[in-house]
């Protein structure tokens, strides 16, 4: 896990880690900022210091491939396929948290979702 929003592409021609540029790169950016900024220790971009030291995220947002490379992801298919913008998520350094660390993730991101549904 991360604690991140990244954005289409998540795939290159290439294969590699290298910045990937939709054809709405500035919407999915201003989606992807708009979610971040309602979490401040997203926002700050090295939410995950003791487990990965050199993982750094400006504003909290990454392009998928510049990240790592997933070929035939969902976010990308569902954009290009079906004109639906999407976005993941990742909440948190942690994969699997426990129940009882729930409500601290629900505190941590109920101003982003309100946030990012106001985009629409």
């Amino acid at each position: 896990g991360s604690l991140v929003v990244n954005y289409p592409f998540d795939d290159d021609e290439q294969g590699i880690a290298i910045y990937s540029k939709s054809p709405d790169d500035a919407v999915f950016q201003k989606l992807a900022l708009a979610y971040s900024k309602e979490n401040a220790k997203m926002y700050q971009g090295s939410p995950c210091k003791d487990m990965y030291p050199a993982e750094y995220f400006p504003h909290g947002i990454t392009n998928g491939a510049q990240w790592y490379n997933v070929p035939g992801g969902m976010q990308d298919w569902n954009y290009l396929h079906t004109n639906c913008f999407e976005v993941t998520i990742e909440l948190g350094c942690v994969k699997y948290p426990k129940a009882e660390e729930l409500p601290k993730y629900w505190a941590q991101n109920r101003r982003s979702l309100l946030q990012f549904m106001k985009q629409v």
